[in-house]
């Protein structure tokens, strides 16, 4: 299991490459691609069904 102190390390390594401007910018990008791969595991869609059978 990781401690605390290595999860500390492991924030400030990522700061040091990404640096404070990215870091949001990526943790926002990183949030999304989660629920995108969430909701198409679950078979959910962001377009409703066209039914069509109807024209008048």
């Amino acid at each position: 299991m990781i401690g605390s102190g290595e999860l500390i390390v492991i924030f400030c390594i990522i700061l040091l490459l990404f640096g404070g401007k990215r870091l949001p910018e990526l943790a926002r990008s990183l949030g999304k691609g989660i629920r995108e791969f969430k909701r198409a595991s679950q078979g959910l869609d962001d377009d409703p069904p066209n039914d069509k059978s109807d024209p008048q």
